[in-house]
């Protein structure tokens, strides 16, 4: 009896409309939670098939969520350097146990990225899931092939404490080209190779408090560098010269103390000797500078530390940003030494690719972890879990795992969180609707009361 159809039409519609009022209300109430996706309800028709063409049988209405899960919200910056959102396509892989992934894990997929250390120092979300990542080389590259049971929990707080060896030593010096001979030179008693006849001997002498010193020739120019081996260490390496000839100067470097290596000429530090060429434009001329000078040096560090190679870097053939040989006054212009002493870990920094690196107090950084993205096919068929989480379904296809900016992944943007995509003056619109419509529907329902009641009044 269609009497009867109507009032379940109209109860189908108090449902449906109840429904979407509880979508709406959970979009109001998620208007600040970081990463959250709105939820509309979208209305179907239900239809009761009729044998007739000349008669009508209501079916009512149903209310379907439908979650725009793929929609991205807007990027709001932030002063953590873990807060994290994606700009782009993909999730964050999360485990609510802070443990290795293994077979038996369960993960879920997150785009509320305000992760934060907790006591283990693992970073994890305002839900309580943990941030995962995959673990990098020691020469900070990630895995060939990413797999989701390679991933770890980042974990900040157990990253050592390091130091790092020096093994490139840049120089900005001019030489001055009208620097009259030593006495050394032109009576032909200067000899790297001895005690009594090198720059490295009377700089010994001078470490040594012989004064005056009684060995070796005063160098026309020299220079000081710090230098760091493998336990963290301080040197100092002098770079000395004495001018040999027109456009060409004789070198040695040597460890001031003498005692801080033992290798080289005994007794003085010295570690490498020869000669730098100039051209007639004051450049440096490569092919004319003994080899020495150039390739890497081996130093054998006192103190247990491992043996150290240097590389000295005087410029670049026939240019003028390294040694150089002008009129002007011999001077330093500059020095660039890598290496650093020991450090302890004082923060961690991420960059758009999602590398996670571990920051020194001694200045050095340190790739520890990447953070992959997962996408899918179908990100609006995730299901929906507790706490701003999504897994996989039937209907969001399978999961790829991405490096950030890989294969249509977003990149990662760091300090700042993704906002709720919530609009809430479409929100207060769509409530006005639904009430006025679940209004409308209890009209049907006390209408066909009416009508029911009219129909048992016919006979009395």
């Amino acid at each position: 009896m269609s009497l009867l159809a109507s009032l379940a039409s109209g109860v189908s519609g108090l449902g449906s409309y109840s429904n979407a009022l509880g979508m709406i209300s959970d979009n109001i109430s998620n208007l600040n939670t970081v990463g959250y996706k709105e939820t509309r309800a979208k209305f179907s028709t239900l239809v009761t098939e009729s044998s007739s063409s000349s008669s009508f049988s209501p079916g009512g209405v149903q209310a379907i969520p439908q979650t725009l899960i793929s929609r991205q919200g807007l990027l709001q910056s932030s002063t953590s350097a873990t807060d994290l959102s994606i700009d782009g396509a993909g999730f964050f892989v999360v485990s609510n146990t802070g443990q290795p992934v293994s077979p038996s894990s369960e993960i879920s997929f997150t785009r509320a990225g305000s992760f934060t250390p907790d006591a283990a120092g693992l970073l994890k979300n305002t839900a309580g899931f943990f941030l995962m990542g995959v673990p990098l080389d020691s020469n900070g590259n990630p895995p060939t092939n990413l797999d989701v049971t390679g991933l770890q929990p980042i974990n900040i707080s157990n990253l050592t404490s390091t130091a790092e060896a020096t093994t490139n030593v840049a120089i900005r010096a001019n030489l001055q080209s009208s620097q009259p001979l030593n006495a050394a030179i032109t009576g032909g008693t200067y000899t790297a190779a001895t005690v009594a006849g090198s720059m490295a001997g009377y700089a010994a002498d001078v470490a040594n408090g012989v004064i005056p010193p009684t060995n070796g020739v005063k160098p026309d120019f020299q220079t000081n560098v710090q230098v760091f081996d493998a336990l963290g260490g301080v040197h100092t390496v002098t770079l000395a010269a004495l001018r040999k000839a027109p456009n060409q100067w004789n070198v040695e470097i040597f460890a001031d103390p003498p005692g801080d290596v033992t290798s080289g000429l005994s007794g003085t530090g010295q570690i490498a000797s020869g000669q730098i060429q100039f051209n007639g434009d004051g450049t440096l001329n490569v092919a004319g500078t003994t080899s020495a000078l150039l390739n890497p040096i081996t130093v054998n560090w006192t103190g247990g530390a491992s043996v150290g190679s240097l590389t000295f870097d005087l410029g670049s053939d026939g240019l003028s940003d390294g040694m150089t040989q002008f009129a002007g006054d011999s001077t330093i212009i500059s020095s660039l030494v890598n290496g650093a002493t020991f450090g302890n870990v004082v923060g961690v920094s991420i960059d758009k690719s999602g590398i996670v690196s571990a920051l020194f107090s001694n200045g050095l950084s340190k790739k520890v972890f990447q953070l992959p993205l997962s996408t899918f096919q179908n990100p609006d068929g995730l299901t929906r879990r507790q706490g701003n989480t999504y897994t996989v379904s039937d209907q969001s296809g399978s999961l790829n795992i991405k490096l950030a900016g890989v294969g249509g992944a977003g990149f990662i943007a760091p300090q700042t969180l993704e906002a709720s995509t919530v609009d809430l003056a479409s929100e207060f619109t769509n409530l006005i609707k639904v009430q006025r419509a679940f209004s409308a529907n209890t009209k049907i329902i006390t209408t066909v009361d009416q009508m029911l009641n009219e129909l048992n009044n016919v006979k009395r």
